[in-house]
């Protein structure tokens, strides 16, 4: 297996083409940065091309940017992951220029404005069932179009990301609903595109300190005492970028495939650290454990009832 302590391995992932969805800031962001350190070229998509047109910093240009400073290639693609020609004419663009794709992150969701006021579903918003437009059918789409371009080559690594919402309640009701989803369909995309090489897993991030984060710990009393928002923690946007890449550089990922797996424990696997060189804390023991194991189980597993 193959470790990484979180620094520059000579660009293990030149040559590797990556599409990071919702990269303007967040945990795309740091994604996007984590892989074209390692030496990706990378597209970073998401709304924001205007510097102040967000109430949160950052745009896709910003990113770009970043990841060529960061020895990568970044290339900004404005797209609305709600409108699937923008979708389409992204892949097709990938195709066009690289002819090939190697990773492809589902990061892009929608986080209502409410997300973590403590109110039930009846006294938000309808249109909060955003959340799985922009997040669970937007990773549909683009996870369609990777796999035309993937499939044909025999490799590729799809990723979802998600959190321990999908089986501990966490803000609301459709939250929970979509992280759910998402680790169900990168399970079932496992079954159809593992004869074809390609590996398909949802991670389970905990707290992450992205520009939203950071801001809400600040303004929301109580937060910072909540099981799944205690800052100790935490990691930063770009830890889950450093386990893809260690996911990505693993000759034996395909065996991981159908998972989904709590980042913190596969970043322990993988040798990996955080930017500060911390180990990221598993919280499995108190927020639970994920549904979904690997299509190929390891010796002595108990075969799952599908």
């Amino acid at each position: 297996m193959t470790r990484d302590d979180g620094q520059n391995a000579g660009g293990e992932l030149a040559g590797r083409v990556a599409v990071v969805t919702g990269a303007s800031r967040g945990i795309g962001k740091g994604v996007a940065l984590a892989l074209a350190e390692r030496g990706a070229a990378v597209y970073v998509t998401g709304r924001t091309v205007t510097a102040g047109a967000s109430p949160l910093p950052g745009t896709i240009a910003e990113t770009a940017a970043e990841c060529d400073r960061r020895g990568g290639e970044g290339v900004a693609v404005r797209v609305d992951h709600a409108d699937d020609e923008q979708v389409a004419a992204l892949f097709a663009r990938v195709r066009r220029e690289r002819g090939r794709l190697d990773i492809l992150v589902n990061n892009a969701f929608a986080l209502p404005e409410d997300l973590t006021e403590a109110r039930p579903f009846w006294e938000k918003p309808l249109s909060n069932w955003e959340m799985v437009d922009v997040g669970v059918r937007s990773n549909y789409v683009a996870a369609w179009h990777a796999a035309r371009i993937m499939t044909p080559r025999r490799s590729g690594l799809v990723v979802a990301i998600s959190g321990y919402t999908g089986v501990s309640y966490t803000y609301g009701v459709v939250f929970g609903t979509a992280k759910s989803a998402v680790d169900r369909m990168a399970r079932d995309m496992a079954v159809e595109l593992r004869p074809h090489g390609v590996t398909s897993v949802s991670l389970w991030q905990g707290l992450t300190f992205t520009e939203r984060a950071e801001r809400n710990l600040a303004a929301v009393p109580g937060l910072k005492d909540e099981s799944a928002t205690r800052p100790e923690n935490g990691c930063s946007p770009e830890y889950p970028g450093r386990v893809i890449a260690a996911l990505a550089n693993d000759p034996d990922v395909l065996h991981r495939t159908g998972g989904t797996f709590i980042t913190a424990e596969l970043g322990r696997d993988y040798g990996v650290t955080d930017i500060d060189g911390r180990h990221v804390p598993s919280l499995r023991a108190s927020r639970g454990s994920p549904i979904w194991s690997p299509l190929e189980q390891p010796p002595g597993t108990p075969a799952e009832d599908d």
